[in-house]
């Protein structure tokens, strides 16, 4: 797989100039390379990420959707804590938590807001 590849992929992809969190992965998955990877290029190619598939940004006009739970069952919060690096759960970990509860992943990163985790870091390296 040549960058060429990629940089072309990344922009034949791109809606108002800007990559979704989801056509990211998805190129990621179609070229064989981790997410971070297309991160990377994207962000070597000036690109901004858009719509976080945790809903922590790219979102306009308030950047940020997602919104606390108002309650997290214990065992839903017991798998968030023992996933915990650092004392912020590394968004590879909400999503296998999201799979495993089969949940939305959206609703792992509300369950965190509510428990004022932090998500960290992002597997595409936006933050």
């Amino acid at each position: 797989m040549s960058d060429e590849k990629l940089k072309k992929a990344i922009a034949s992809r791109l809606v108002n100039g800007a990559l979704s969190c989801t056509a990211a992965f998805d190129l990621a998955r179609e070229f064989g390379v981790a997410p971070g990877f297309v991160g990377a290029a994207a962000d070597a190619l000036d690109i901004h990420l858009l719509e976080c598939q945790l809903g922590l940004f790219g979102y306009k006009p308030e950047k940020k959707i997602v919104k606390p739970l108002e309650t997290v069952e214990p065992e839903f919060e017991k798998a968030i804590r023992s996933a915990l690096v650092n004392d912020r759960l590394p968004c590879r970990s909400a999503w296998d938590i999201a799979e495993r509860f089969q949940v939305a992943k959206m609703t792992v990163s509300a369950a965190c807001e509510a428990l004022g985790v932090k998500i960290r870091p992002c597997q595409l390296g936006a933050f």
